[in-house]
């Protein structure tokens, strides 16, 4: 099952890309809640290169790694990407009101669908705030 989040970013398209894929913008809007934070990023933004993030809780209690493959790049259009045995989708469309992000994934069966939902829809709204107030 795919799991869709979308935003509307009111930003130039080169900005919201630069912001998607630059690791210290990255490290500033990739968390799902206020305590939560990225503390590294990396990106290797080409078919076959590999991304991580590394999330973790402000208190220290907890933390993983996103991290995967980069499948197909579009520049400003599309990036697809693999993280385990799953896959999404980032597609990025130009309207007069601002860049539309809608992100689409695969679904994992650890957690409810509508908690995924929510995670990742608070990471995108992040992101919109992010490239907003720069």
């Amino acid at each position: 099952m795919k799991i869709h989040v979308e935003t509307t970013v009111a930003a130039p398209m080169e900005k919201v890309w630069r912001a998607y894929t630059t690791p210290e913008d990255i490290r500033q809007w990739n968390a799902a809640s206020d305590d939560w934070h990225t503390t590294a990023a990396t990106v290797d933004l080409r078919v076959g290169g590999a991304f991580s993030s590394r999330m973790e809780a402000k208190d220290g209690s907890m933390g993983f790694d996103f991290a995967g493959t980069y499948t197909k790049i579009e520049e400003h259009r599309l990036i697809e990407y693999a993280f385990g045995d799953r896959t999404a989708q980032v597609e990025f469309s130009d309207t007069p009101q601002g860049v539309i992000v809608r992100v689409s994934f695969d679904a994992e069966s650890e957690f409810p669908i509508e908690q995924q939902q929510s995670g990742w829809q608070s990471i995108l709204d992040n992101f919109r705030k992010h490239v907003e107030a720069h």
